[in-house]
């Protein structure tokens, strides 16, 4: 009962620091016009966030290993508070992105520190399970996130919108100091010390080096969706503003409901097997929709949901992987992980800007179906290849 009581702390404390990403979205107009500022300043609050919250996955993974959980959780927690009541009372946009920066390194060591926990705390079967719920609970963050904001920002404007995520900050920082113990396992000789080649280690171990490209490439295609698929259906399909955010709705919608299984799946298959099986999902889903979003509003949406479904499916799967293989690095593997998923989101617009207005959606999510179509090939190969002196290896990873 404790454990699972630990689990929805750490699942609501992700999803809350999770919706400084979009809870403010709809108001960025609003914004604009009261701090008297570009459009420019505004959307690099947006990336200024997402850039802090990226480059710190790498800096605080190795200090959670060596100073324990807590440790780390408990200040970048209180951080994101202050910064958050600091965005709710900046009176310029200077103010604004300072305050956007410090939250973001705040917001950092909550996924962080929850995945590494929920390594520590659960084993086997159980972690799978845990790990799911986990990705299911922080999805409601991108699903509900931007209703909450409009809702909120169209009576009290953005000061009410940070106001909120002060208010939900302070009490899951409450929350995690009552409920959530020290999780870092006792080791001999002392605590863990971070050395470079460590993080070389990861990239190039077999279960590391697939994770973090399938873990990209996951994250590249579904930021494809986010990104593009507004302009396919207003151009294509002539939907308004408000339909769009109704599919948007239902595409995380089937992404919860994929994550709530992807546990159970990874409970009889094992890790292994299960991001194999799971990323071939990903990638049927994905040449269906390349056939079907052209021809027919219809077949975009089912194909759509079955695109939402198997994402869910699998990403609470590379995490699961990480945190069993490496145990004394745990939050050095997963800082890693989650900063490799977060340059995948970087890049789906950036090279989708290129591949968009040559070829449309076919070109776009074809060379997506394309890089996840090798990744699965490479992952096969690295995840399956025998252990010199040990040939049931893969059997005890799976």
């Amino acid at each position: 009962m404790k454990s699972r009581l630990i689990l929805y702390v750490l699942g609501f404390s992700s999803a809350v620091v999770s919706l400084a990403q979009n809870l403010y979205v709809p108001l960025l107009p609003q914004l604009q016009q009261d701090l008297h500022t570009s459009m420019y300043l505004v959307n690099l609050s947006v990336s200024f966030f997402t850039i802090a919250l990226a480059v710190m996955q790498v800096v605080f993974g190795p200090v959670i290993d060596a100073k324990g959980r807590r440790a780390v959780l408990l200040p970048g927690m209180a951080l994101y508070a202050l910064a958050s009541l600091g965005c709710s009372l900046s009176g310029s946009i200077s103010m604004l992105l300072l305050c956007r920066v410090l939250q973001g390194i705040g917001a950092a060591t909550v996924p962080l520190v929850a995945a590494t926990m929920i390594g520590d705390l659960f084993q086997d079967k159980e972690r799978a399970r845990s790990m799911a719920t986990y990705q299911m609970i922080l999805g409601l963050a991108p699903a509900v996130g931007p209703l909450i904001g409009g809702v909120i920002g169209s009576t009290a404007g953005y000061a009410g919108a940070f106001g909120f995520l002060t208010v939900m900050a302070a009490l899951m920082l409450a929350a995690a100091l009552v409920i959530l113990p020290e999780t870092k396992p006792a080791q001999d000789g002392g605590g863990t010390r971070f050395r470079p080649r460590s993080l070389l280690r990861i990239f190039r171990s077999r279960t590391g080096g697939a994770v973090l490209l399938l873990g990209f490439i996951l994250y590249y295609m579904f930021y494809c969706f986010i990104v593009f698929l507004p302009d396919l259906l207003t151009h294509r399909y002539e939907l308004d503003a408000k339909q769009i955010g109704s599919v948007f709705l239902m595409l995380m919608t089937f992404s919860f409901i994929g994550s709530k299984i992807s546990g159970g799946i990874q409970a009889k298959l094992g890790s292994v097997k299960s991001i194999l099986v799971t990323f071939s999902l990903a990638l049927f889903s994905l040449l269906l929709f390349m056939l079907a979003a052209e021809y027919s509003l219809v077949g975009l949406l089912v194909s759509l949901a079955i695109v939402g479904f198997t994402a869910g499916l699998t990403m609470s799967v590379p995490p699961t992987l990480l945190a069993g293989e490496f145990v004394q690095e745990r939050a050095t593997a997963i800082g890693v992980y989650n900063f490799v998923r977060y340059l995948g989101m970087a890049a789906a617009p950036m090279v989708g800007s290129l591949l968009y207005p040559r070829g449309g959606s076919l070109l776009l999510f074809g060379a997506a179906a394309l890089m996840m179509g090798l990744g699965i090939l490479y992952a096969k190969r690295q995840l399956y290849a025998p252990v010199a002196g040990n040939p049931a290896a893969v059997s005890e990873r799976s």
